[in-house]
Formats: structure tokens, sequence, C-alpha cells
């Protein structure tokens, strides 16, 4: 999987990790992005097809970012007093369940132990 790790998740372990399980991982600070606003990094990721990992609950918001523009929109979502070691966690959730199943077009919502799907919202009108 081609992913792009936001500001917000660019630790050196973090990106390891996800290197070692054989993903190619691309982070907002090693293409100097810091600071690039939403929708132009969302722009950006769907022009590198690489799916999106971030802590930044915004990207949840399915109206705003349609899973379906992308090459896939992951959410870590933490406690606000959360650890690294819950974020090591979430991470590792993530690699099990990038081996499940496909992100592409889809939102994940990712919790240690735990990962929530979601389609993208159909426009009134659309055909399916």
């Amino acid at each position: 999987m081609r992913i792009k790790l936001d500001e917000n998740l660019g630790s050196l372990r973090v990106v390891t990790k996800l290197r070692l399980a054989g993903h190619d991982v691309a982070t907002v600070r090693e293409q100097s992005l810091t600071s690039t606003p939403d929708i132009e990094l969302a722009s950006i990721c769907g022009e590198e097809e690489r799916c999106l990992v971030t802590l930044d609950r915004g990207f949840g918001n399915r109206l705003r970012f349609n899973p379906s523009d992308y090459a896939g929109i992951i959410v870590i979502r933490l406690s606000s007093q959360a650890t690294f070691a819950e974020l090591l966690q979430a991470i590792e959730t993530l690699i099990l369940g990038l081996e499940q199943a496909e992100v592409v077009g889809r939102l994940w919502i990712v919790q240690p132990g735990r990962i929530l799907q979601y389609q993208s919202i159909k426009s009134e009108g659309a055909e399916e």
C-alpha cells in the first residue's frame, strides 16, 4: 500500500513499522508539506495515489473528503491522553487491517484493536 503519513504521525518508529510491514511510506515532513491546507494535502494524496494516514479528525468528514475520491483515508483516533504506546498499538491494528481488507475508496477510523470502515456518501440522485 502507498501511504502518506500526515505531519502528526511522522515519527521514525511509526514510519519504520509501516515500512517493515511492506508499505511504501512517504511523510508530509519528508516532502516539505508541513502546514499544507487539508484540502490541498488530500488532493496531493489523490494525485500520488497514496492513502492518507492522519490523527486529524477533520479528514473523517465524508462530506468534505468523499472517500471514493481518494486512495483511502485513515484517521487514527486516540483519547486526548493517549500514550505513544497506544499510538503504536493503533498502528499495529492498522497494519493487520491492511493485510485483510482494501482501504481504497474508503474511510477507516482506527483505534487500538478496532477499525471502523465507512463508504463514500452518495449524493442525491447518484447512480449506484
